[in-house]
């Protein structure tokens, strides 16, 4: 878990647009545009997540992209590992050893156990690591629709469905113009 990139960011913001969706498919090109994100890495990063098995994907005009579970069983954890990968958030260089008073070789004294710095930076990524495991998307979801104005959540499903439905006009307007 290094440094998490926008990757997780516009990830966590797109997944949001899936909460209120139910089994209705979201495009990642409409979820990308929902939040002024590059409909290109959106879906490179929604190929992660159905990889990850947090969505599944939908064939066909209203295809797209949902949930693959409750939002309530989706941690910010899981999302991150999903996207960034599971690296770690240190990784120590054994600099100890290198000391040139340690002429032969270091010491057992001086490289025994863990690394006094890798080990504080352990304990760090476990507490972030278990900050992340706590939260959920719907935890945020929940945030938001407490910040957003009531009539949000139904403006923005009416926007998503706009956009499903130009889509399916497209092909009906191509078969009356043969």
């Amino acid at each position: 878990m290094a440094h998490l990139t926008a990757s997780v960011e516009y990830g966590l913001h797109c997944l949001l647009g899936l909460i209120d969706a139910g089994e209705a498919p979201r495009s990642a090109r409409d979820l990308a545009e929902f939040q002024g994100v590059s409909p290109s890495f959106a879906a490179k990063i929604f190929a992660k997540l159905e990889k990850a098995g947090i969505v599944v994907a939908a064939e066909g005009v209203r295809g797209g992209y949902r949930l693959a579970r409750p939002a309530e069983a989706i941690s910010v954890l899981e999302l991150v590992d999903a996207i960034e990968g599971r690296k770690p958030l240190f990784e120590c260089q054994e600099v100890r050893s290198r000391c040139p008073l340690f002429d032969g070789g270091a010491p057992e004294w001086a490289s025994r156990g863990v690394c006094s710095i890798h080990a504080v930076m352990l304990k760090a990524e476990k507490a972030m690591r278990d900050a992340l495991a706590s939260e959920t998307l719907a935890d945020i979801g929940g945030r938001l629709d407490h910040k957003a104005p009531p009539d949000f959540g139904e403006e923005s499903r009416i926007w998503f469905d706009r956009r499903i439905a130009a889509r399916q006009a497209r092909p009906a307007q191509a078969k009356d113009m043969r």
